[in-house]
């Protein structure tokens, strides 16, 4: 394909380089999508009629049709295929449908994933137009109309996910956090609450996300209250940090699960109750405590910290000693999973990113809308979440199995020596 290339090196569609980008990934989709419909049909070469004639053929192609990608706005021409065959559960024609592009797509997934980055930053639908054709070369398929559409849709998402059942799944961990972000929220309901699991398999799951007012026991007792209404089975352990509103929740509504302290939120308030020049020092002796290879060593680091700084910092040293207990739980499980289990990172590093480019808007917003944003975000970060380490042995915590300095003692059912 030629292109005008003026003095400046632009072309009428930006920057010689944005398009040299666009047409190579023009031409790595049509590509793909080409050996998408030959691996199609070679697979079906032995569907024939009664004449012998295959019943799955090459038919051209379909009309150009324009998508929005990180690249830019580039022109597919997709394959057409012949699919004769019938269903016979339906007696419908079968067709073929691409799971690279498929008909209704008019946007790939990362664009989809920056529009409530935009919105929680504080543009207006009106706004994304101009906010995207500079960088996407085009506005094709992000009309204000589109966009609010996609919003609506969003929100209901968010609706069905709120509702679902969740009978059938067993999350045997869960981590949970009030994220603070400078988002369309209600000025007194501040906090958003966020529960995150371990399936029975090890994989990491969004349990719930909602709006509380500043973390309070109520709030999060509503929250946990409509979670077991839907069939939630207690976790057997909460990672959490110290904050008094979750914990009394809990007890009420999961009386038998187990309590972690996070130790990045006792870090940090560790810290703050030492001045400065004795933080560096105090925090490489924090680090010795839940670092140590078992709870034993780990006990004794705490109390070689309670000497060094018990004399002169003991509001700081009593933080640790008080809540002993809840922050050496960890060691009871999987030394495999003791890294996953000691800190609330899992929600951490998620909302890392939503922090990031969040700012308070200058509109009042809408709540409902600035929620769903922030599901939007976590659903697709969700994607790349990993399995825990050792999620063979996830099962057998549920089922009670014993622990002792990280390794299987005692299996579920079996008579202690």
């Amino acid at each position: 394909m030629l292109t005008v290339v003026n003095e400046d090196d632009t072309t009428r569609d930006g920057s010689l380089l944005d398009e040299i980008v666009r047409e190579g990934a023009r031409r790595m989709l049509a590509a793909a999508l080409e050996a998408e419909v030959n691996s199609y049909i070679a697979e079906l070469a032995d569907e024939r009629d009664e004449m012998g004639r295959r019943l799955v053929l090459r038919n051209g192609y379909h009309q150009p049709r324009k998508v929005t990608t990180a690249a830019g706005v580039i022109e597919i021409k997709q394959p057409r295929v012949n699919d004769k065959r019938g269903d016979q559960a339906t007696g419908e024609r079968r067709r073929f449908s691409s799971a690279i592009l498929p008909p209704w797509c008019r946007k790939s997934p990362k664009i989809a994933e920056v529009l409530p980055l935009l919105y929680l930053h504080g543009l207006s639908t009106g706004d994304f137009v101009p906010a995207l054709e500079q960088f996407l070369g085009s506005s094709a398929g992000l009309s204000p109309a589109t966009v609010t559409r996609l919003t609506a849709q969003w929100q209901t998402d968010r609706a069905v996910f709120q509702d679902r059942d969740l009978s059938g799944t067993d999350y045997v961990y869960v981590w949970v956090d009030g994220i603070h972000l400078r988002i369309r929220l209600d000025e007194a309901r501040a906090a958003v609450l966020v529960v995150i699991g371990v399936r029975a398999d090890g994989t990491k799951e969004l349990v719930a996300m909602t709006d509380g007012f500043r973390e309070s026991s109520e709030s999060w007792a509503a929250l946990l209250r409509d979670c077991a209404r839907r069939g939630m089975r207690a976790p057997v352990l909460a990672v959490g940090d110290g904050a008094l509103g979750f914990w009394k929740a809990l007890r009420e509504v999961f009386p038998g699960t187990r309590e972690q302290r996070c130790w990045v939120h006792k870090t940090a308030n560790v810290l703050d109750a030492m001045p400065k020049s004795a933080q560096p020092a105090a925090k490489k002796a924090i680090q010795d405590i839940y670092n140590a290879e078992e709870r034993d060593h780990a006990e004794q680091a705490i109390q070689t910290f309670a000497k060094l700084y018990g004399a002169k910092f003991p509001k700081a040293v009593k933080k640790i000693t008080d809540d002993q207990d809840v922050l050496l739980e960890f060691y009871n499980y999987p030394a495999e999973q003791w890294i996953h289990l000691r800190t609330t990172n899992p929600i951490e590093s998620t909302f890392a990113t939503v922090r990031l480019r969040t700012e308070v808007t200058k509109g009042a917003g809408s709540r409902a809308a600035g929620l769903a944003m922030v599901f939007k975000l976590v659903e697709s970060a969700q994607a790349r979440w990993r399995a825990v380490n050792g999620a063979h042995l996830v099962p057998l915590v549920r089922a009670g199995a014993r622990f002792e300095r990280g390794k299987l003692v005692e299996r579920p059912g079996a008579v202690a020596a």
